[in-house]
């Protein structure tokens, strides 16, 4: 027995009259979210996440490497492990930033693109219609 055989026998004729699931979102009994939220969301998780790398980056960098400045070229001489691990730990560190503050880019881009589009929305519905 092939697999849509065995998939056609388990169909009941009610199956036939559910509701069919748009962008894995139940039409039955399921309220759609909305499509400005999305977006929001995404980039609230994506600033927590670099803010939390940020911090970890920071306290490793300060707990492991207190007194290293990560370039080879210093006053004093250095231990060449020491010098890697600030270099990298600098690095996560301003990636980490350059995300979070793409995030809050996006997250007033995305609030202020909502505003317009309120406010234009309330003055078109204020406008007299025409008159003929």
């Amino acid at each position: 027995m092939t697999t849509a055989a065995i998939l056609s026998a388990h169909r009941t004729p009610l199956d036939q009259h559910q509701p069919v699931a748009r962008n894995g979102v139940s039409l039955k009994g399921a309220r759609p979210q909305p499509h400005e939220e999305r977006p929001m969301r995404e980039a609230w998780k994506m600033f927590c996440l670099s803010a939390v790398t940020f911090a970890a980056a920071l306290g490793l960098a300060q707990l492991l490497v207190p007194d290293i400045v990560p370039v080879a070229f210093a006053e004093e001489p250095q231990g060449s492990w020491a010098v890697m691990t600030a270099f990298v730990l600098r690095a996560i560190e301003l990636i980490a930033a350059a995300v979070a503050i793409i995030a809050l880019a996006v997250l007033a881009g995305a609030y202020l693109q909502q505003e317009l589009r309120r406010l234009f929305r309330s003055t078109s519905s204020r406008r007299a219609p025409p008159t003929d």
